[in-house]
């Protein structure tokens, strides 16, 4: 079995960001050599997620629409009377979901016709690492 490690970073403009990473991802798994087997792709960030799901603007506008409604940035939450501001950046991203782990078969990403791969950032204006790491047969 073969392993091949790699970081993305980031560095967001703005505090909240949804990113396609798909290409990004599967240039890893092609540069990888990995024929058959799975690639996971983790945040490193306890603010930030990655997902699956379509790339259509109207969807991702519902998905932060629907994390303000379920955990409002501006709510009392506890974590913040640390001095933090960013509770809710971490219960949205526990909404959203940690990492995913994606099947490559052929050399390639095996995903359905309208799954991509998106970043989905929730504390940023700051670097930000997410690992890449294939593992499989070549």
């Amino acid at each position: 079995m073969a392993a091949h490690t790699e970081y993305l970073v980031f560095n967001t403009k703005d505090r909240h960001e949804f990113i396609n990473i798909t290409e990004r991802v599967r240039d890893i798994v092609a540069k990888s050599g990995v024929k058959e087997g799975l690639v996971l792709v983790n945040p490193m960030h306890i603010t930030a997620a990655v997902y699956v799901n379509d790339n259509e603007n109207g969807l991702i506008e519902d998905f932060e629409a629907m994390l303000r409604n379920l955990v409002p940035p501006e709510a009392d939450y506890e974590h913040n009377k640390t001095g933090e501001d960013n509770a809710y950046a971490h219960l949205w991203r526990t909404l959203m979901g940690h990492q995913v782990t994606m099947a490559v078969t052929d050399g390639d990403l095996d995903l359905g016709p309208w799954e991509q791969i998106f970043y989905a950032e929730f504390d940023g204006q700051r670097q930000k690492r997410v690992l890449v790491k294939v593992v499989g047969d070549k």
